[in-house]
Formats: C-alpha cells, sequence, structure tokens
C-alpha cells in the first residue's frame, strides 16, 4: 500500500521541528503565528501517525524522547534538502552552497584531496563541506555520505555510482636511513626478510598489489612487521625508518623529492589502480554535489590528482 504525504502532515513536521528547536510550544506557535493549541494538537495527530511519542511533557516544560531526537535529525535534513531545492528553483542557482558531506582516503584525503576541496570552499563561501577520514571498503547498505573517495575499481552494484577520476600507481618506499641499518631489497622474495608496514583494517592487515616475474598482478601478503590503522600514521613510520609501505605515488611523491623516501622494487609496481568518486545512486544531486563531481572530474582531465 502507498502511503499518501499531505500538505497537513508537512506543515506538522514544520510545526514539530520549529517545536523541539524552541523546546516551547508557545515560542513555536510565536514563530509560526498560530496559536498554542493548532500546535499541540498538529504534533499529537503526527505522533498518531507515527505511533510513538515525540515529547515528554510536563507542565513546566517539554523535551524530546529518543524516537523524537532521531526524527528531529531526519526532519531537519529533509527540510534542508528541500530548502535547498527551492533556492535552485527560484534562483536558478549558479553558485554551488549547502552542505555536502564526503569521505576521504584517510592520508590520500588529508595530503591530496583537502587542498582541492578547501580551494573550491574559498571561492564558493556558501559551499559547506563536512568530511570524514576513512579507509573502510564502502558498503552500500550503510552509505553515509554524498560522495566518497575510493582507490580500485568499483564492484557492479545497483546503489552506488562511479565515476573513474584517473589511475594512481602503487609504489613501495622506504626511508635512506631503514636502507641503511636494513639494506635494498631486491626481489618479491626479499621482502620476506625485511620489516613491512601493512595497514590494519577490519582486524586483518592487508595485501599489497605487485607484479609476479610473469609480468601479472597479484595479491602479496608480506609477513607485517607493523599493523597500523591509520595511512598518515603509515607515512611517519615509514620516514622514521619503521619498515616498507605501499602507497599510491602522488601521496609520497613530496617525500620522495625531499629525500625523506626512496622508491624501492619499481619491477613489482603493479598496474595503475582506479580513483574514483562514488556517491549514492538513488538519491536527488543538490546542486553543491553535482558542482564538486563535475570540478573534480574537471581536475581530473588537468591531472590535478597525479
Amino acid at each position: 500500500m502507498t502511503a499518501v504525504f499531505s500538505t497537513e502532515s508537512f506543515s506538522s513536521i514544520v510545526h514539530f521541528v520549529t517545536a523541539a528547536n524552541s523546546s516551547s510550544f508557545t515560542q513555536a506557535a510565536e514563530q509560526l503565528g498560530i496559536s498554542k493549541s493548532a500546535i499541540g494538537k498538529s504534533i499529537q495527530r503526527l505522533e498518531h501517525n507515527l505511533g510513538i511519542a515525540l515529547f515528554n511533557r510536563t507542565t513546566r516544560k517539554i523535551c524530546l524522547t529518543t524516537e523524537g531526537e532521531a526524527y528531529l535529525a531526519s526532519c531537519q535534513s529533509a527540510l534542508e534538502t528541500l530548502q535547498m531545492a527551492e533556492m535552485a528553483l527560484r534562483s536558478k542557482l549558479t553558485e554551488p552552497s549547502g552542505t555536502v558531506r564526503i569521505d576521504l582516503p584517510a592520508a590520500f584525503g588529508r595530503s591530496v584531496m583537502m587542498p582541492i576541496l578547501m580551494n573550491m570552499t574559498k571561492r564558493y563561501p556558501y559551499l559547506k563541506l563536512t568530511i570524514t577520514f576513512n579507509d573502510r571498503i564502502i558498503d552500500p547498505l550503510d552509505v553515509g555520505f554524498d560522495l566518497a573517495i575510493r582507490f580500485g575499481p568499483l564492484k557492479d552494484t545497483t546503489e552506488l555510482i562511479a565515476r573513474k577520476l584517473n589511475d594512481q600507481h602503487l609504489i613501495i618506499c622506504a626511508s635512506p636511513d631503514y636502507i641503511s641499518t636494513y639494506g635494498t631489497p631486491e626481489t618479491l622474495v626479499d621482502l620476506a626478510h625485511h620489516r613491512c608496514i601493512l595497514a590494519w583494517r577490519g582486524g586483518a592487515p592487508l595485501s599489497w598489489l605487485v607484479r609476479d616475474e610473469h609480468g601479472k598482478d597479484i595479491r602479496h601478503k608480506p609477513a607485517p612487521f607493523h599493523q597500523i590503522s591509520d595511512g598518515d600514521a603509515m607515512i611517519d613510520a615509514c620516514i622514521a625508518g619503521a619498515g616498507l609501505i605501499q602507497f599510491p605515488e602522488a601521496l609520497l611523491r613530496p617525500y620522495i623529492q625531499s629525500g625523506k623516501l626512496v622508491p624501492l622494487l619499481a619491477a613489482l609496481n603493479p598496474a595503475p589502480t582506479e580513483l574514483n568518486v562514488i556517491w549514492p545512486r538513488a538519491r536527488n544531486l543538490l546542486p553543491g554535489v553535482r558542482f564538486i563531481i563535475d570540478e573534480l572530474i574537471t581536475l581530473a582531465a588537468q591531472n590535478a590528482f597525479e
């Protein structure tokens, strides 16, 4: 059975959000220009339709229930979406604005993506970003972002859309101090005798992608000497001489140019891996989200991520 969302239902939501933010039916009524009784009845109808109590009421004050707090967050997000859509329609919005939630890989996000995103907000002061750093694999059933940046091809999914930005080259590096202490590995077999720093994800170390002696890219998991869950910390550990790491060259290039890191085992470098921008398929893209996607694709064509 299809639910019908009426004008009365929308009004009740506005009344609820106003009352919740002011913690008072009286103040909400004054803000909206209606009677306190009308506010109370409207919210009672909403509670009846939802089958839950949104407020705990006493003779002196009101406060949200646990369910009311969760519902308020959803309502405020929905109202913000509607407000942005209305602004776009009324003004034929050309300047990006509103809040965009972006999830980035930790080290690559901080070093490469953050300067690019901050430049966008500098050019467009009404564009607001909520940025999280996360190296986990995207779960289509638990999408909490408008956009995400991830390495590797996206598996077939009906929930997510991906646009390739560019190819990233994975390389293995160590510090000069490490090399002077432990020597230089020459082959894949040599890695077994070296201290490798592996990313720790989901309770296990992640493997490296390397090219074998037959020219085929394979997954290889060196015996981990250190296991670290944060990309920036892995790079810091490598610079400090703690071991070898494998990362995108674009991320390590500044440290290579400054002499803090040295590329090793070039013959093991695999074919480039994709860098993708990802967003939920079912979501109608707000102007700010669409702008960032288009801007990232344009910058990728200009080799901004290499």
